[in-house]
């Protein structure tokens, strides 16, 4: 059964989200600021990460990093030099 999970963060002035259908090919896709920069598939649970870059002057590099389970979906932001990461919040959507 497909299921789309969503989540989002403010980060360095920029909007960025992400959107996780699970199933049996889970589906990633990132936005950042309103446009679609990235996405990816998976198998099964397996988490994945989708490089995507943020547009500011030079442009950002930053890699969302989502495990579509077991469970509930999760999301981080990893930004350049943070090894830690941002939890992106869930948003109902």
């Amino acid at each position: 059964m497909r299921a789309r999970h969503h989540f989002h963060i403010e980060y360095r002035g920029h909007s960025v989200s992400a959107t996780v259908q699970t199933g049996h090919h889970p589906v990633v896709e990132v936005l950042v600021d309103g446009k679609e920069t990235g996405h990816a598939t998976t198998r099964d649970d397996r988490p994945v990460t989708v490089h995507v870059e943020l547009p500011s002057d030079p442009p950002i590099p930053v890699s969302i990093r989502a495990t579509p389970g077991p469970g509930v979906p999760r999301c981080l932001l990893l930004g350049p030099e943070e090894p830690e990461g941002h939890v992106m919040a869930p948003r109902i959507y």
